[in-house]
């Protein structure tokens, strides 16, 4: 089992951050794309699975295991492809969900092929798919390995219940990032960014999106739940916090520098950086808060007219396979959506490989599981006037 080391790659996030883009961009603008819903007996084409087999999976760039010897090498899909005769034109064109949306969203408001069968976004905007209609059902009976092994957290958010239409392909947590040798102290809740001795020194997640659930979890607010009295409470604080200099600005991944250089002591953060971060300077800790943290996903969805269903749903069981799901984690280092990787991990020979297996940023243990909640998505009726007040705020 091939193991990246943490510091051999930019992170995704860090990637899609450096590139510019953000994931408020066209966030408001792609919701006036008319309404455009399509019943679900009109979802579906003539499947060609079982005489054509190939398919078209669009991911985001560095989400899949590379060769460390071969970047152009994907050993898990090569696997794959070798076992079931399956040929994956696997294309890393997802940039960023908003302007993924305006790429295939014109084929699909029409009715017609997007050319991909499968794809992989953000759940928040996973959900305007579902909503609009523009995904296809899953046939759960050709996937048992996500049946039995989709970590349960994760089976029944509030966009897709049961996970009908969407799988996960990585997960991760929103919550706090600090260096501890710098602040001179623990961080346990969200309060304690607010706190005099991080006076300038703290930063917020520039998306709505990635920044609105810890806040409202730090006010005791339950986020499967929430309401728009809760996001504007919110939004009156940090305004509040602006107004003091405590907030040094909003960003995207560039917080990694920031806290790397002490610039800033803590700062909203994704499990997934820090996991990197902590690489090269072990000072600095990541902390679910006590009042809990965002549980979020990228998912795995098969659009409207794909001709090669059956293969994408063969394609994400795999996937969901715990020795897969295992390699899978050993390179991403994201949250696994298969718990029973964990055992699978613990059990490799190499130390450093077998020692993922008790990163609980990989791996959640008992006691963070308690404190892990997955938001309901902001409606499309939401979100333009909470994206007007929250880009405000955050001078996007």
């Amino acid at each position: 089992m091939a193991l990246r080391t943490e510091n051999s790659a930019l992170s995704r996030r860090s990637l899609l951050r450096a590139l510019g883009t953000g994931a408020l961009l066209g966030g408001v603008a792609s919701c006036g794309v008319p309404a455009a819903y399509v019943p679900p007996n009109e979802r579906a084409a003539t499947d060609l699975s079982a005489t054509d087999k190939r398919l078209t999976w669009a991911n985001w760039p560095l989400y899949i295991d590379t060769d460390d010897a071969d970047e152009t090498r994907r050993p898990t899909l090569e696997a794959f492809q070798q076992r079931t005769g399956i040929s994956v034109d696997y294309v890393e064109e997802i940039n960023d969900n908003d302007e993924f949306f305006g790429k295939i969203s014109p084929a699909l408001m029409n009715h017609r092929r997007t050319g991909r069968d499968l794809v992989v976004i953000s759940d928040w905007m996973c959900a305007r798919f579902v909503r609009l209609g523009w995904v296809q059902e899953l046939d759960r009976a050709r996937q048992p390995h996500v049946t039995k092994y989709l970590d349960p957290l994760l089976r029944s958010p509030a966009f897709d219940p049961g996970r009908k239409f969407t799988v996960p392909w990585q997960s991760g947590i929103t919550g706090i990032a600090y260096n501890r040798r710098r602040l001179g102290r623990e961080i346990r809740g969200v309060s304690e960014l607010w706190a005099s001795d991080l006076r300038g020194r703290v930063t917020l997640l520039s998306g709505l999106d990635e920044a609105f659930a810890l806040l409202m979890q730090g006010n005791g607010v339950d986020i499967t739940r929430w309401t728009a009295d809760d996001f504007h409470t919110v939004c009156d604080q940090v305004e509040e916090q602006v107004r003091k200099g405590q907030i040094r600005r909003f960003t995207g991944n560039d917080y990694i520098k920031d806290l790397s250089s002490g610039d800033v002591l803590a700062c909203q953060a994704y499990s997934g950086d820090v996991i990197q971060l902590r690489a090269d300077d072990p000072d600095i800790r990541f902390v679910v808060p006590e009042e809990g943290a965002e549980l979020w996903s990228e998912s795995l969805m098969i659009p409207n007219l794909a001709r090669h269903k059956a293969n994408a749903e063969r394609l994400i069981d795999y996937y969901y396979e715990p020795e897969v799901a295992a390699e899978l984690a050993a390179w991403v280092n994201y949250v696994c959506p298969v718990p029973a990787a964990q055992d699978v991990l613990a059990a490799a020979k190499d130390e450093e490989t077998a020692a993922l297996a008790e990163d609980p940023l990989i791996f959640p243990d008992r006691a963070m599981r308690e404190h892990l909640a997955v938001a309901r998505d902001i409606t499309s009726e939401e979100r333009v006037e909470f994206g007007k007040r929250w880009n405000a705020i955050a001078g996007l």
